[in-house]
């Protein structure tokens, strides 16, 4: 089942990966109370389009940051599956957001991005708000590549409370 719009985000807790510092960390949803959170899922390490995605969303965590909001990856990897994938590649060594290990499943199916029959999650990405309601949702097929910058877009907008119109950006009126 999809994570309604609006909604609570699904509890979470899980072993992460952080390169940043070479450790691991138990993290969940309530390490983000009171703060804006972008999670966001990907099938699987040691592929070819989710290293482009995590690359892409790390160059961008100061965006997020300056929005104060925090980044987190989940794929249903292990934790030493992530640490070993971000110590042979070169373009995933010292990641500056963590990287949830969902090796049960759990996660993937809690936010209805899990592809049962495959055992991997579709590209899916959620802006969760500081009171931690699903304030955006976007799924992706495994073979295409998310727009980070659509992301922080939308994060943007959601800040404004207000209404913003199509192709909104940071700086433009928004409606009465």
């Amino acid at each position: 089942m999809a994570v309604q719009v609006g909604s609570p985000a699904p509890k979470f807790k899980a072993q992460a990966y952080l390169a940043s510092n070479d450790s691991f960390k138990e993290v969940s949803l309530d390490d983000y109370k009171d703060k804006w959170l972008v999670l966001y899922f990907y099938p699987l390490d040691f592929t070819f389009v989710c290293p482009t995605e995590i690359v892409t969303f790390d160059k961008h965590v100061g965006d997020f940051k300056d929005r104060g909001a925090e980044v987190v990856a989940c794929s249903i990897d292990s934790q030493y599956s992530h640490k070993g994938w971000c110590a042979s590649h070169k373009d995933l060594k010292g990641l500056k957001h963590a990287m949830l290990a969902d090796i049960t499943k759990r996660i993937s199916m809690d936010y209805g991005v899990l592809l049962p029959e495959k055992g991997i999650a579709l590209r899916g990405t959620f802006i969760i708000d500081p009171k931690g309601n699903v304030r955006w949702a976007s799924v992706n097929d495994t073979a295409i590549g998310r727009n980070v910058e659509e992301v922080v877009r939308v994060l943007d907008a959601l800040q404004t409370e207000k209404l913003c119109p199509c192709d909104w950006k940071k700086g433009e009126k928004t409606l009465n």
